[in-house]
């Protein structure tokens, strides 16, 4: 039996520090048999539709085409001071796609009028096969030769509903032409993301504003912003000599001395990710990793880190490690608008009894915080059963090793797919997909509900909330820079896009024909940093 006072380090493969074995799966093993394929969670979709990323679930085509023209107007309804920043939003984005100067938006009247663009929320709106997730971010398109409507029961579908519009715009021949229909579209999973680790590597706000509006541009919803970690092994075992980062730069003097060096999100610059975000339907999920991956927060406060601070972990035998945790949550939880906040909880090498501690009473704090807490699934591998931890953490499932997700299923928990053989990028590493994913396995075989080595869980899994796909800098000393990480992300934007949307491949499109769809509808408008590579 352990004592609260044994401490313990890191053993077995990391999550970022694959085995050979493992490796070699992960490179090159995806192709192969899997308990569960990718299903259709539709039936096939319409003929004749136009062309849109995640491509549209209903559509029903009508006769003529809806020209924009510079006499064009966006209006809402009046009073609707958020769907008006959406309609000036998209006016500007109208323009960079047409290349026309059009009319100021405006509130809508009691009818449309010719060459007017409505957008709309209704609650009332529902569709039977979409259910909740149409109720949540569905969307009813209807396009005549004199006006356009867009109606949605929450905000998120009529921001969908105008990626779809631009992408239209985007692939007609002309670039000002909406052909005439009526089109139905809804998720098929709440959850659809990406993770960046910041922590190891500076990104620009730029691009992370990029980001934002890629991510919105193929209806992804969640962005989730990995914003502290370290390297994994210390030069010659000094931990005093290794890269680490906490990348919030509060001003309030307590803090002073935390946030890195070489590149931190103060107040305003973070504020400014959240409004982008808020328009665009995008939720910033912000994670803070600590028992482990913990160096920034050890470097600050030596005191609370295994072994003297020669360590990457927290002391958990140190009531002052909790409490500190505790205190960098109350003070940088009010930046973050997410419902949700990460709070890591993975590959701590320490006693049991302490980790279990240290998981419930962070969990319980963030929800004093008024959070859901979420957390890396790790409780395969740290040891003792799921017996005493608290089951209100939604989990991510990311390695079948350390907590796979029949056995996070079997436990109660709500999850997430974020697994490591399928999802994961470490950028020009030899392992995890170091030249980016594989588009076409992921395109023909995989969907949100499909996991490696016979883990698959059902499709339409009510606890499972959907997938993200995740990009690691394990190679701090590795030479490249945030353009080259979108160039191994850019690849398969578009596919991940459509089996997170719709756990299935576009009807009756092979793979090259959709990435060339893909390549011909680029990144979206309003860019700053990132440009399209793949067209």
């Amino acid at each position: 039996m352990v004592t609260e006072n044994e401490t313990f380090h890191r053993t077995g493969p990391s999550r970022r520090a694959l085995t050979a074995g493992f490796a070699a799966l992960a490179a090159g093993g995806l192709g192969g048999p899997l308990a569960g394929r990718a299903t259709a969670a539709t039936p096939p979709g319409p003929a004749g539709a136009p062309t849109v990323v995640p491509a549209l679930r209903e559509w029903t085509g009508a006769q003529g085409t809806f020209e924009v023209t510079p006499a064009t107007r966006v209006v809402v309804p009046h009073g609707d001071a958020r769907l008006l920043a959406l309609a000036r939003a998209f006016t500007t984005e109208l323009e960079e796609t047409t290349g026309l100067r059009l009319r100021r938006p405006g509130s809508a009247g009691h009818r449309p009028r010719a060459g007017e663009i409505t957008l709309a929320v209704d609650p009332s709106d529902h569709h039977p096969r979409g259910g909740e997730r149409y109720r949540d971010e569905g969307s009813r398109l209807t396009v005549t030769p004199r006006h356009v409507s867009v109606t949605g029961p929450a905000y998120a579908g009529v921001v969908w509903a105008t990626r779809s519009l631009l992408q239209i715009l985007t692939g007609s021949p002309r670039g000002d032409a909406l052909p005439a229909g009526t089109a139905v579209d809804w998720p098929a999973y709440a959850r659809r993301g990406f993770m960046l680790d910041v922590g190891r590597r500076w990104f620009s706000p730029a691009f992370l504003r990029d980001y934002i509006r890629v991510l919105s541009w193929y209806k992804f919803n969640d962005f989730q912003i990995h914003l502290n970690d370290n390297e994994i092994e210390p030069p010659d075992g000094d931990w005093s000599r290794a890269q680490c980062a906490f990348r919030l730069a509060s001003d309030d003097p307590a803090w002073a001395g935390l946030a890195a060096a070489d590149g931190s999100f103060d107040r305003a610059t973070w504020d400014g990710f959240e409004d982008l975000a808020a328009l665009h339907a995008v939720r910033l999920t912000p994670e803070i990793d600590a028992p482990a991956h913990s160096l920034a927060f050890v470097r600050f406060r030596p005191d609370i880190g295994l072994d003297g601070g020669a360590s990457d972990h927290l002391d958990l035998a140190n009531p002052a490690a909790t409490a500190f945790m505790k205190d960098l949550f109350t003070h940088f939880t009010p930046w973050f608008r997410s419902p949700v906040v990460h709070y890591g909880a993975d590959e701590y090498g320490g006693p049991v009894e302490q980790y279990r501690g240290y998981f419930n009473a962070m969990a319980a704090h963030l929800r004093g915080l008024g959070k859901q807490p979420a957390a890396w699934g790790s409780l395969g591998r740290i040891g003792g059963t799921a017996d005493g931890y608290d089951k209100s953490v939604r989990m991510y499932s990311w390695s079948n090793g350390w907590y796979g997700p029949r056995a996070i299923r079997k436990d109660g928990f709500e999850y997430l797919n974020i697994n490591d053989a399928t999802l994961y990028i470490v950028p020009f590493a030899d392992y995890y997909h170091g030249d980016g994913l594989d588009g076409r396995y992921l395109y023909d075989e995989w969907a949100p509900h499909v996991f490696p080595d016979g883990q698959s869980v059902p499709p339409g899994d009510p606890a499972l909330h959907g997938a993200l796909f995740a990009v690691w800098n394990d190679l701090v000393h590795e030479d490249y820079d945030e353009l080259d990480v979108h160039g191994l992300v850019e690849g398969t934007l578009g596919v991940l896009a459509q089996k997170m949307w719709a756990a299935a491949p576009a009807p009756g499109t092979g793979y090259d024909a959709f990435q060339e769809r893909v390549a011909a509808l680029g990144l979206g408008p309003g860019l700053e940093r990132v440009r399209n590579t793949s067209g």
